[in-house]
């Protein structure tokens, strides 16, 4: 049986950060990628947050194919027959080092993984693991396409649903309600087009994000970020309220409708359709985390559940990342000791627990039941579209005061519905 130090299954972020971090410090990685290269499967919406990561992977950032840097945050509550957008700019995003950039996959990974091999990684793609090679309980290697291939330690990146992980029994039971579904496409414009719809200058991007009718008041919402020649449109929504909760929709129509809506039709006008793709994403949090390693294994990125949704921003690709690195400082403070069994890499957890991932985690961990309230996805956008709509109505009549169209609006029952959701905020 071939050996290798490591064995990383799968070349998404988190994989290929394992792998660089390893190889600079010369052990012998392979990275075994079912897709045809890095990227090709991973189909992300496309925004990157620089600051917690930047230390981490020193002179990387500066060549990376990062799109534009983020420099206005959106947020649109969508009703049936009107929206209401709040858009903040600030001069910290304005500045470098930029806080966060929109970034395509495809072309981001197969980037990274150049990197990784130029450190001395070795990559194969089109290749699928099968299942994982056991001796007295421990993982010693893996079986993919009918070779036998061992290591000391596998590091699990094989996305949400990581069967890599399951084989060596890490993952808990899961409830559908700790999944959503994203479909996303990549809708090619010209440059200048994006800048003068957008209102930006040079390298500069805009992000908004969507909740309300964007999705028929089920659990989920829109995004949308520019590139530099394309714009990422997308939706995601929970996958227990899309099977379950009314009315009853095809996902892929969710999107078709969204992209009719006046407010995306006119962003996305002109524009050609280059991409499109599907994904399962992780967002149970702390809740749904199995056990991140075991004898012979660490489990890194979307198979360890590292995504968080807390409304306001949307993060995963900072922790893949992250989480990548802190295994790769594991297996190497494993391998000083000559243990890479279960209490040898159990480092892994306390480095993780020491960093902003676990401490994020932690902070959030309410956040997903929080934002399960249905008022946020259809109440609320409509009653925030009606209250608008009158307060900036003038007909051929006297104008209402103020006051009575905000009381009209704002009743006992509204307001102690603000206050509950108010209590429910708390928490995140």
């Amino acid at each position: 049986m071939e050996k290798f130090d490591v064995i990383v299954v799968g070349a998404g972020l988190a994989g290929l950060a394992a792998a660089y971090t390893l190889a600079q410090e010369n052990l012998e990685v392979l990275v075994l990628e079912k897709g045809d290269y890095p990227g090709a499967k991973n189909v992300t919406g496309g925004r990157l947050y620089l600051h917690p990561v930047r230390e981490l992977f020193p002179g990387l950032w500066d060549k990376a194919p990062l799109e534009r840097h983020i420099v206005r945050e959106e947020v649109a509550l969508m009703a049936r027959e009107r929206s209401v957008t709040m858009s903040y700019a600030g001069s910290e995003l304005t500045q470098p080092p930029f806080p966060s950039f929109s970034i395509l996959r495809a072309k981001f990974d197969r980037w990274l993984a150049q990197q990784a091999e130029k450190k001395g990684a070795m990559l194969i793609n089109k290749s699928r693991v099968d299942e994982l090679i056991l001796e007295n309980g421990r993982v010693i290697g893996v079986r993919a396409g009918g070779d036998e291939l061992g290591a000391d330690v596998v590091i699990a990146a094989d996305g949400v649903l990581s069967f890599t992980a399951a084989m060596a029994g890490l993952r808990k039971d899961q409830d559908p309600k700790h999944f959503a579904v994203g479909f996303k496409e990549v809708i090619e414009l010209d440059r200048g087009i994006i800048e003068d719809r957008f209102g930006l200058e040079g390298d500069e991007g805009a992000a908004r994000l969507f909740m309300g009718e964007v999705t028929k008041g089920k659990f989920g919402g829109g995004f949308l970020y520019t590139n530099k020649t394309s714009l990422s449109l997308g939706i995601v929504v929970g996958i227990s309220d899309l099977m379950n909760a009314a009315p009853a929709i095809p996902a892929p129509q969710l999107l078709d409708e969204f992209k009719l809506r006046p407010e995306i039709a006119r962003l996305i006008r002109g524009g050609e359709t280059v991409e499109y793709s599907a994904h399962v994403i992780p967002e149970g949090g702390l809740k749904s985390m199995g056990r991140l390693y075991g004898d012979g294994i660490l489990v890194v990125g979307d198979a360890a559940g590292f995504s968080m949704n807390i409304g306001v921003t949307v993060r995963g690709m900072e922790y893949a990342l992250a989480s990548g690195y802190y295994a790769a400082q594991a297996v190497i403070r494993a391998r000083e000791k000559g243990d890479f069994t279960s209490a040898g890499l159990q480092v892994y957890q306390q480095i993780l627990e020491e960093s902003f991932v676990m401490k994020d985690f932690r902070n959030f961990k309410e956040s997903l039941d929080v934002l399960e309230y249905p008022p946020l996805f259809n109440h609320i956008p409509e009653l925030a579209g009606d209250l608008l709509r009158d307060l900036y109505a003038v007909g051929p009549g006297p104008k209402e005061r103020i006051y009575p169209t905000l009381r009209n609006h704002l009743t006992m029952g509204e307001i102690w519905g603000l206050i509950k959701l108010g209590r429910r905020m708390m928490k995140i």
